[in-house]
């Protein structure tokens, strides 16, 4: 994924309100901007660390800046807009890039399906059926491990049930770990945070939903999945 314009520098004072952001620019001035995370991004910033954000050019907007990128603690990236995660997912399918999701004519995003009022976030049709691909971004991570969800997720657990139910009817269910994480080589339940949700990824893989993680490179021009790291669980 090219970014257009090139994600811009700054130093990340603090994060509060779960959506909200302030950063200090090269200039030294200092602005409020957007952080587009539902979770807890638990171990991805701390203050006064390097971080990258994009700019919609829309100064109708409130917070018109978005955070992109930040430094962990350990001096690692963590890319913590998950609004980016479908399309890097997507992007490397049709690329090639994910080798366990090839020929597939054809991608459809926000498909509804289940019987909870669910969404899937990507549906691949082809000649042997169709595969419904759950999304989920991470970032949490602990040395070289990376933890899925970080915080309790009772939605992550809920498209873990719509998957099941999908894989026990014949339809392939696959989900997916989007691994936007420099530090990562390996991804695992975060059992200790959720052990509902670590018990419910087992059942589903139990049933014959696919576990599938792909880590990305990231820089200030391209955030792009380039390769399989193991899943563990």
């Amino acid at each position: 994924m090219k970014l257009s314009p090139s994600l811009a520098r700054g130093l990340l004072l603090r994060r509060y309100k779960r959506f909200l952001a302030d950063i200090e620019l090269e200039s030294g001035e200092i602005i409020t901007i957007h952080c587009p995370n539902t979770g807890s991004m638990k171990n991805c910033w701390e203050e006064n660390t390097p971080c990258w954000y994009s700019d919609s050019g829309n100064p109708k907007r409130k917070y018109r800046h978005t955070l992109e990128i930040t430094t962990t603690p350990e001096g690692a990236l963590a890319g913590v807009n998950t609004g980016r995660s479908n399309a890097l997912v997507e992007e490397a399918i049709r690329e090639g890039v994910v080798s366990e999701l090839q020929g597939y004519e054809g991608i459809r995003r926000e498909v509804k399906y289940g019987e909870e009022n669910s969404r899937i976030d990507l549906v691949l049709s082809g000649p042997t059926g169709d595969c419904y691909v759950e999304v989920k971004n991470v970032t949490l991570a602990e040395g070289a491990r990376g933890l899925f969800p970080d915080a309790v997720s009772a939605r992550g657990a809920k498209h873990l049930r719509e998957l099941q139910k999908l894989a026990q009817s014949g339809v392939r269910a696959v989900l997916f770990y989007c691994v936007q994480h420099s530090q990562i080589e390996t991804v695992e339940p975060a059992a200790e945070i959720d052990p509902t949700y670590a018990a419910a990824i087992a059942e589903a893989k139990a049933a014959g939903v696919e576990v599938i993680a792909y880590r990305a490179q990231m820089n200030a021009e391209e955030i792009r999945l380039v390769e399989a790291v193991p899943y563990i669980g």
